[in-house]
């Protein structure tokens, strides 16, 4: 266990665990003393459940759709189920699913794009207000985006920024019930290759050279001229979940060094 223990015997949710990020924040989380309720789509879920339950504390691997409502719903009733609260909730699911400028997007993209990076966020914070007003307690932790300037992913960009939206708002009204609502803005980051892709068709030539525009662009942006790595993120999101930052809400953290998104 981290000598510092920050998160002992808390009770953490964390969404889009099963790769990247998401992975990253449970594993630190269950370092950290806490039990851990694993969110994903993916059964790749339940690998990083045991990873998470070798580290002594208790992983729940919660298969669910967030980009529903239901799903959202599922999520949280099964943490409630198996500890009876939820001090933490990490919103972790999103990302980029294709790149391009604005007006080669197809009207279904546009939507699935919305409904990929903004969705998950608000029916995940629905969902667990309730029992976090009842007990007057909680801290949320959204994932959101520096690429809220940026280019070829304006959908993306344009999700992130209604996450940025709906934690200010989130932070004004319940800040009286105790609960704090905050966000990281992540920069460009270094990860091991997906599992399971956003996009399974066969990037064409074109497409290349845009998403190349995406990786360009976010390293020249950044003050240090590089990506962060997933452990830099991790330690942002851990930092705003916990009692460290007691007086924080309503802020949106940039992790992109420098690039204030």
């Amino acid at each position: 266990m981290h000598p510092n223990s920050r998160f002992n015997e808390k009770v953490v949710v964390v969404t889009g665990a099963a790769q990247g990020i998401g992975r990253g924040v449970a594993l630190a989380m269950a370092d950290e003393g806490a039990a851990v309720v694993l969110c994903d789509r993916s059964e790749f879920v339940h690998e990083i459940a045991g990873e998470v339950s070798r580290k002594g504390t208790r992983g729940i691997a919660v298969i669910a759709d967030l980009e529903t409502y239901d799903g959202a719903r599922a999520m949280i009733a099964a943490a409630l189920d198996a500890h009876g609260r939820v001090d933490v909730l990490v919103n972790n699911v999103g990302g980029t699913i294709w790149a391009k400028p604005y007006q080669e997007y197809e009207e279904e993209q546009i939507e699935a794009e919305v409904r990929r990076s903004l969705f998950p966020t608000l029916w995940c914070c629905r969902a667990v207000l309730p029992t976090m007003i009842a007990r007057q307690r909680g801290a949320i932790v959204n994932v959101s985006s520096i690429a809220t300037r940026s280019i070829h992913r304006l959908p993306y960009a344009a999700s992130k920024g209604g996450v940025n939206s709906l934690t200010a708002s989130l932070a004004f009204e319940h800040a009286g019930d105790g609960i704090r609502v905050n966000a990281v803005a992540t920069g460009g980051t270094e990860a091991p290759p997906r599992r399971i892709a956003r996009n399974t068709a066969k990037q064409s030539e074109q497409e290349a050279i845009w998403y190349q525009g995406i990786v360009d662009q976010t390293i020249a942006s950044s003050l240090m001229h590089r990506y962060g790595t997933i452990e830099e993120q991790v330690n942002a999101i851990l930092f705003l979940a916990s009692d460290d930052a007691s007086y924080i809400t309503g802020t949106v953290l940039p992790v992109g060094g420098g690039d204030q998104g």
